[in-house]
């Protein structure tokens, strides 16, 4: 719920007095009360044209046409500033002179204006939908722990990716809901935008090269897994693919080495046992073969 402000909030907040703030309602500047935050905005503007000097019937022509120029929202954030005998309106990063107390714009200067308001609104709007997204996002979330429909929960991601493009937690949630599926290409479609989304999240990048590995493509499996350890040296899960990926080319070392790193980071799970099987069975094949190349040399 929006907070409100009574007139003596407002009044001491902008600095104005209760009495032009009653001037203000009777010319139908502002509205009667309760005050939200827009309002405060409002009359905080109001104030500054008031201290710069523009009173009477001046004041109620110069916020019509600042209204009539750059809507409600662009005269919230206007400030008009008194330089001597000049009077400055400051508005959405621009300074324009109001010459001789006359209210005109050079069209470049308004041009400016309108432009900064819209930058902002937009953004505005953008900061909604992102907002829209993690909702749904959080949604597909529990839709998956009420162990739902698999379209309703697909249906909830997708409503977050449609509203923000780089949501990377629902498109790497649509890409492991068709890689389970074992739907390869949509998989990797959604894995590949929340790389290109967030090139810095671990999980895209160990889920990516989990994908690769899966369909036997081991140089693009190496690289995501590489990456994901990069941004998360700790990543358990990443050193035990990487371990099994070595150990299936033949490289001994490498392998060794990512078990062990595994077995130190999760040493008590169901993994930690396979993960010591395979890595004993490594030592004793290498074992093995260094005898066998000793009795060689020695023949």
């Amino acid at each position: 719920m929006a907070r409100t402000y009574s007139p003596q909030q407002v009044c001491r907040q902008a600095k104005v007095s209760e009495q032009l703030l009653r001037s203000w309602q009777r010319q139908k500047l502002i509205s009667a009360g309760p005050f939200g935050p827009e309002d405060l905005e409002t009359i905080r503007a109001f104030a500054s044209f008031h201290r710069g000097g523009i009173t009477g019937k001046n004041f109620s022509r110069a916020v019509r046409w600042i209204l009539d120029q750059v809507g409600a929202e662009g005269l919230r954030h206007s400030r008009l500033v008194k330089r001597g005998t000049r009077r400055t309106l400051k508005l959405a990063g621009q300074e324009i002179e109001l010459w001789s107390g006359q209210m005109q714009l050079r069209f470049e200067d308004l041009e400016a204006i309108t432009l900064a308001v819209s930058t902002k609104e937009s953004r505005q709007e953008a900061n909604r939908k992102q907002e829209e997204a993690e909702n749904w996002f959080q949604r597909g979330l529990e839709l998956e722990q009420e162990n739902a429909q698999p379209r309703e929960i697909l249906a909830a991601y997708k409503k977050a990716v449609e509203l923000d493009e780089n949501c990377v937690g629902a498109l790497v949630n649509l890409g492991t809901l068709h890689f389970n599926a074992r739907l390869w290409r949509e998989s990797e479609k959604y894995y590949v935008r929340a790389v290109a989304a967030d090139p810095n999240y671990p999980l895209a990048h160990f889920n990516l090269g989990n994908l690769y590995d899966e369909r036997g493509d081991r140089v693009k499996a190496l690289h995501h897994y590489e990456e994901s350890l990069r941004l998360k040296p700790g990543y358990a899960d990443a050193h035990y693919n990487l371990a099994l990926l070595h150990q299936g080319q033949g490289q001994i070392m490498k392998s060794l080495k990512h078990w062990k790193m595994y077995l130190k980071l999760d040493p008590t799970s169901t993994w930690a046992a396979i993960a010591r099987r395979e890595m004993k069975k490594l030592q004793d094949s290498a074992v093995v073969e260094g005898t066998r190349k000793l009795a060689l040399v020695r023949s």
